[in-house]
């Protein structure tokens, strides 16, 4: 893996996490109806900044869940031997809300479409929207995103790695190049 260029840095993310809140914010007219779902990992702690976010402008803070959709894809088997699943924990009702689902990158949209079977097993929201930190491009599902933080076009030998503090060790946004031997 080659590093092609750094798309963004620690408070270009912080810049782009506020502007989604307020896209919510405004798409919503308010964040009284709204809950989050941060879809494991990097979506999860998204989620959290861009809760923490609605909560310093909003005065509210949304409920905040984190789901994983690893069971509900249509590959798993085929590309995951042994597929590690994490925990889905969603402590409150989603009927009737708007639900916000959040992850880092959109891709093939495979992942979106597990998480919204994933979400109907839950409940019936009022609406699902779906932020993404990055989309990449390469749909494979007709999966699109209401909020986005940066469009990154990439060629198929190209992959967007999102770092995140929590679990990385900066808060950074990476164009790279797979390189296969």
């Amino acid at each position: 893996m080659d590093i092609k260029a750094k798309i963004m840095d620690s408070r270009d993310l912080d810049r782009t996490v506020t502007r989604l809140a307020h896209e919510i914010i405004e798409h919503n007219k308010g964040s009284e109806n709204i809950v989050l779902l941060g879809m494991r990992t990097r979506g999860d702690f998204l989620a959290k900044r861009i809760q923490a976010k609605i909560h310093s402008i909003e005065g509210v803070k949304p409920n905040l869940g984190t789901l994983d959709a690893t069971l509900y894809r249509d590959d798993f088997r085929i590309r995951l031997k042994q597929p590690e699943v994490s925990v889905t924990d969603i402590s409150f009702d989603i009927s009737e809300k708007d639900v916000i689902l959040i992850d880092d990158v959109l891709y093939t949209g495979r992942t979106v479409r597990a998480a919204l079977d994933a979400i109907m097993d839950l409940g019936r929201p009022n609406t699902i929207q779906f932020c993404v930190l990055v989309d990449r491009g390469h749909r494979e599902m007709p999966i699109t995103a209401d909020y986005i933080g940066k469009n990154i076009p990439t060629s198929i030998n190209e992959e967007v790695k999102v770092k995140m503090t929590e679990i990385d060790d900066e808060d950074s946004v990476y164009l790279v190049e797979i390189i296969n031997d």
